[in-house]
């Protein structure tokens, strides 16, 4: 009989694992409540973020809000509003070192803005190229679709979805980028944008993810955040 116990523990143990296929569960990175599981970049806490109406907004003073936690492989959701002329975006892969000033500087970003009526600092019309627009990998990828954003002031979702190096931007259901991070070809793009000799030129397997408060007078709201770790 003894010959017959250790694979009948297998078996026992097989029949409890997870099955193939079987999708990891979705974690929410925001409870609509309270800011938990972030902090302010290059700081211990949250700083100039606050939930209005069941949403993380910043009041402008205290700069981009971060996790605490990094991440390699996963499935992003989120949804967010942004008013009139306004900008902001959602950052992965994001180095949290002093030495390094912005979050968009180690890691590519979704952009989230006013495809059609941001302004410059002076208030005045600014038109922005193909990389900038909703849905973009910032200044690196445009996105294929520039009609898949909604109104300023609606709300709207977004996904990212990064697996292995593989890269795609959802905005209201469409893929509008596809890209393979730290290819030849992805450097070559890269090497042609702003990000040229900043770490974000140099891949990395993992890193923060960020909600971008571009500037004091820009404002934006993100609810509905959550991950699946892959």
């Amino acid at each position: 009989m003894k010959k017959f116990l250790i694979p009948c523990l297998l078996l026992s143990v097989l029949a409890m694992a997870t099955p193939p296929g079987k999708k990891a569960k979705w974690t929410s990175l925001f409870d609509g409540k309270t800011i938990k599981g972030w902090h302010s970049y290059h700081k211990d806490g949250v700083v100039g973020w606050y939930v209005e109406d069941a949403s993380m907004t910043p009041d402008g003073t205290g700069g981009d809000l971060v996790t605490d936690k990094e991440y390699e492989n996963f499935e992003l959701e989120f949804e967010f509003k942004i008013p009139k002329g306004s900008n902001s975006g959602v950052v992965y892969k994001v180095i949290d070192d002093p030495n390094i000033k912005s979050t968009y500087m180690s890691g590519p970003e979704y952009q989230v803005i006013d495809d059609k009526g941001y302004v410059d600092g002076d208030g005045k019309p600014y038109k922005l190229k193909d990389t900038q627009m909703s849905g973009a990998n910032y200044d690196v990828i445009p996105p294929s679709d520039f009609n898949a954003i909604k109104t300023p002031g609606e709300w709207n979702k977004g996904r990212i979805l990064v697996n292995n190096n593989h890269v795609e931007h959802y905005l209201n259901g469409k893929k509008v980028v596809e890209y393979e991070y730290g290819s030849d070809a992805w450097k070559a793009m890269v090497a042609k944008s702003k990000f040229a000799n900043w770490p974000y030129m140099q891949p990395h397997a993992k890193g923060k993810i960020a909600l971008q408060n571009h500037s004091p007078k820009e404002r934006v709201w993100y609810r509905n955040v959550q991950i699946r770790e892959l």
